[in-house]
């Protein structure tokens, strides 16, 4: 048997709580039982699922701070980001609550001699393999997608955020949704690939890493099953020679230290034209530097903890390495001499191919500054990456800068002169090593649903 899952409060270094793991007989039982809640939910009108997925986000608001803390405590989030992930969540609730019956609505269309039926069904229990960044997003990204759509629920959650995933299915089932409808899985890797195996599970889908992603895709892959993946990035931010200056830097800040730098869709790379660089750099590392670490329960921090020290580490061995093939830091780059897993708002310069700051995601605070010749020298570089999720572009002409987005940048998601992390009504999801699928904006109800022909003469 494997060890039991401790959860750590990562700004404090303290224990919040120990949680047994399930039996692989527990673990089979569970979704069984599943399945068994989903064969009664199928059949429910997608109204009437909706009105139970409007009152998770009642729920969800009236357990705000309560959830809020809880996340803030297990991964070292902000706790006014806690917050407001709890905010987005439930609006992503209200926003499928109100648009999933029209969006699973049948269809009619003629053919010849009769009718064409095409009618969106429930497949079944889908299985959710999620990361500990937002412990309540992530989980509800696709969770509330499925519910509507009619089918069962499993999580499993990064261990560092146990905690979450069960207050989250405590939510839902306060907010009347069956029991073992969303079911969460307290199990480990080896007992994670039996559940992909298991046959009343119909779909996976997971957010993580791509080295996860091609792991549970190849395994999903072996059954049959159809996978979504949601995986890291290093998104590219293109200053172009036209940028608002100041609108860029500022936005920039926010981009790269959103989460405490941790959000796959975080600005990662920073592509500035020559014509900008000196003076972006300079207001860039001026702002970066001024960021003071903190503790995230206080609403005044701008920058709380990595979610685990072994992280920070991985993230300092990553700029150790970019430095040594020729980064230069502008700001930060050292683990700082305090308890909790701290790491500095940092910049690296001089940034170039075969760099880890180049090539991989840096999921923290480092922010990866690559100069470009000009703006079609930028959109290259901004495509020079084995990843697709977001990018952002900085231009005073938005009409080009939209045909940019979408006829050049090869990535899923691209903000125009701002930043974005994820909208209710937005598709979200990305491209090459980034992953395939799509959630949110109606087509994540879509993903796992049995499209049929029904052929009226």
């Amino acid at each position: 048997m494997s060890n039991p899952i401790t959860t750590i409060n990562p700004a404090t270094e303290e224990t919040i709580k120990t949680y047994p793991l399930m039996s692989d007989d527990e673990a089979s039982k569970a979704v069984e039982n599943c399945h068994q809640a989903y064969l009664e939910w199928r059949l429910k009108s997608p109204e009437d699922r909706a009105t139970i997925i409007k009152a998770i986000g009642k729920e969800l608001l009236n357990s705000k701070h309560e959830f809020a803390k809880l996340m803030t405590s297990e991964v070292g989030k902000l706790i006014g980001d806690s917050e407001q992930e709890v905010e987005l969540c439930a609006a992503i609730c209200d926003y499928t609550a109100e648009n999933g019956p029209a969006g699973l609505a049948d269809e009619e269309r003629d053919i010849d001699g009769g009718t064409g039926v095409v009618a969106y069904s429930p497949i079944g229990v889908i299985y959710g393999i999620q990361p500990w960044n937002f412990p309540c997003y992530q989980a509800v990204r696709y969770s509330i997608a499925n519910l509507m759509a009619g089918n069962g629920v499993l999580l499993k959650h990064a261990e560092s955020c146990t905690g979450s995933g069960l207050f989250l299915r405590d939510v839902f089932e306060r907010a009347g949704l069956p029991k073992n409808l969303f079911t969460v899985l307290v199990i480990d890797h080896k007992q994670s690939d039996a559940i992909i195996e298991n046959d009343l599970v119909r779909g996976v889908t997971l957010t993580g890493s791509d080295k996860a992603g091609r792991t549970v895709a190849a395994k999903a892959g072996e059954q049959l099953k159809k996978t979504v993946l949601e995986l890291g990035s290093n998104d590219a931010y293109l200053v172009l020679d036209d940028a608002d200056l100041e609108l860029a830097v500022e936005t920039c800040v926010q981009g790269r230290l959103y989460n405490n730098g941790q959000t796959c869709v975080n600005a990662k790379r920073f592509v500035i034209t020559e014509k900008n660089y000196d003076q972006f750099v300079e207001k860039f590392v001026a702002k970066m530097s001024a960021v003071e670490l903190g503790d995230p329960t206080d609403s005044n921090t701008k920058l709380g903890p990595m979610s685990r020290t072994e992280l920070r580490d991985n993230l300092a061995e990553q700029v150790d390495e970019s430095v040594a093939k020729g980064a230069r830091v502008m700001c930060g780059g050292k683990v700082p001499d305090r308890k909790g897993a701290y790491y500095p708002a940092t910049v690296l310069a001089d940034v170039a191919p075969g760099q880890p700051a180049y090539d991989d995601e840096l999921f923290g605070p480092v922010a990866s500054v690559i100069k470009a010749k000009d703006d079609e020298d930028a959109m290259r570089i901004a495509n020079d990456s084995r990843y697709g999720l977001g990018g952002g572009i900085f231009s005073r002409d938005e009409k080009r800068a939209r045909e940019l987005a979408v006829k050049h940048f090869d990535t899923g998601m691209i903000t125009i002169n701002g930043y974005n992390i994820a909208l209710p009504n937005m598709p979200f999801g990305g491209v090459k090593n980034s992953g395939y699928g799509r959630e949110h904006g109606g087509f994540g109800m879509k993903e796992f649903v049995n499209i049929k022909s029904v052929y009226m003469k």
